[in-house]
């Protein structure tokens, strides 16, 4: 009950600013902007000529389906930063931002890069997406890998010190998973860090800029 209050004590002091109300709602305006624009995109990319790549790692082992331990990983690590940073109202709009910029630079990234998948790949299916019978399975979502990302951008991002140990032993954990299933190439999973760093510092420069405007 305690816990309940204090949160909603700070979202109370938080949306009191006329500040934190516009950057809320530019925020949320990009964001929307950015995840349109991607599901737009996405589905016309896997009907875009491209190109593969040679991947040594990957050819040293066929692939193993562990498509539930993936999202399990992800929706689980969702939740836990989202509950978390509930308590963090600023953190929790950094976070935004940033997925917000993360998600332009998968948009770029993926249009100049129309990689084909690994010849090898076991679909990623995501398991609550074919519970309530919508989508389709993408493929060639590949450059750079937006679950690893997601995951690195919560590790940057937590305030707590344990929370940013077991991030960045799921960020680990799901890259290897997606290694392991064939879904990315190597190359997809290690620059996914850098995208998500460098995106989270924009966002913090960009948020500081506009919390200074008087």
């Amino acid at each position: 009950m305690g816990r309940a209050v204090e949160l909603k004590k700070t979202w109370r002091e938080h949306l009191s600013d006329k500040n934190f109300r516009v950057r809320v709602g530019l925020t949320f305006f990009f964001l929307a902007v950015a995840l349109f624009s991607l599901a737009k995109f996405l589905p016309y990319n896997e009907t875009r000529p491209g190109f593969s790549m040679d991947d040594p790692f990957l050819d040293l082992f066929s692939p193993i389906k562990v498509t539930w331990l993936t999202f399990g990983l992800i929706y689980l690590g969702l939740i836990i930063a989202v509950t978390s940073l509930s308590f963090y109202p600023e953190k929790l709009l950094l976070a935004f931002q940033s997925y917000t910029v993360i998600a332009l630079f998968r948009l770029a990234t993926i249009y100049f890069l129309p990689l084909n998948a690994p010849a090898a790949i076991i679909p990623l299916r995501d398991p609550v997406v074919e519970f309530f019978g919508g989508g389709s399975t993408l493929l060639r979502d590949l450059f750079f890998s937006g679950h690893t990302s997601m995951m690195f951008l919560f590790f940057l991002i937590s305030p707590n010190k344990t929370l940013k140990r077991i991030y960045l032993i799921a960020t680990f954990l799901v890259a290897a998973c997606v290694l392991v299933q064939h879904v990315h190439y190597t190359i997809d999973v290690i620059t996914a860090p850098v995208f998500a760093y460098t995106g989270y510092r924009i966002s913090l420069l960009v948020d500081s800029y506009i919390k200074n405007l008087e």
